[in-house]
């Protein structure tokens, strides 16, 4: 079987299944990673307390690649300042891109993030920006250097699925970059179908917080990216009109 490993930058994951860790407990992360077999895990640095008590890096199992995300950057610049800190306290090179300057919707600025791309990818970093679905957007930050576009598929921490369906099925006919659906995703089941779209992975974490069982739910994430990606692979059927499963030929006569 032809080896089928997601590849951002120089990095290569076997996991689809991208996991947040902003809104649930510290003691339910290493849970969750491990029912998911996560590869990458996100990290907000307010989170890191380093030789503190409640140290997230505690809670992250060996050979986890973390992801830090420049939450609360509202410029360019400001995401730039918190990549480098990220990569000062934890060596990381794939950085999430997060420029947001409205507090209201919560929406990426897109100019923005275009600019902050730029300014990561000459430092040397591995840049994945979080967009909002803009094919114009997109092409400005393949061409600063992403190497993955994290479009939004809902309102963040809204779980109302794939509400951005056919601008991010733009994305993925238009760019060779790995599409990575981030935000909104509420359900396994809205994981599968964007998987079966042709995305090359998922973020998650709302849906993991507010679930009764978090590390549950996250194994049920990674089953539907799982299926979603081999559907993909595999070629779904054509959508049409009823049509005979069963040659019409044979029938019993009257």
């Amino acid at each position: 079987m032809q080896k089928d490993s997601l590849k951002l930058g120089k990095f290569e994951f076997q996991s689809r299944f991208i996991l947040g860790s902003g809104k649930y407990s510290l003691e339910l992360i290493d849970a969750a990673i491990r029912q998911a077999g996560a590869q990458i895990i996100t990290l907000a640095l307010r989170r890191v307390n380093s030789g503190g008590m409640g140290n997230i890096l505690d809670f992250i199992p060996e050979g986890v690649t973390l992801l830090p995300n420049t939450s609360g950057a509202r410029r360019a610049e400001e995401a730039l300042r918190i990549a480098l800190l990220a990569r000062e306290l934890c060596g990381a090179e794939l950085i999430k891109i997060e420029v947001i300057r409205d507090s209201k919707y919560l929406l990426p600025d897109n100019y923005e993030t275009a600019r902050a791309v730029e300014l990561l990818a000459k430092e040397g970093f591995t840049p994945l920006p979080y967009m909002s679905a803009d094919i114009y957007a997109a092409r400005a930050m393949r061409d600063a250097g992403a190497a993955a576009l994290m479009p939004l598929a809902a309102p963040i921490g809204s779980n109302r699925g794939l509400c951005a369906r056919e601008f991010i099925e733009i994305l993925l006919a238009e760019f060779d970059l790995p599409i990575i659906v981030d935000a909104g995703l509420g359900t396994p089941a809205q994981a599968c179908e964007a998987m079966q779209m042709g995305a090359a992975g998922v973020m998650v974490n709302t849906a993991l917080a507010e679930a009764s069982n978090t590390p549950q739910m996250a194994r049920a994430f990674a089953l539907a990216v799982e299926a979603g990606r081999a559907a993909f692979l595999a070629g779904l059927a054509p959508v049409g009109g009823a049509r005979a499963s069963s040659p019409l030929t044979g029938f019993l006569r009257d």
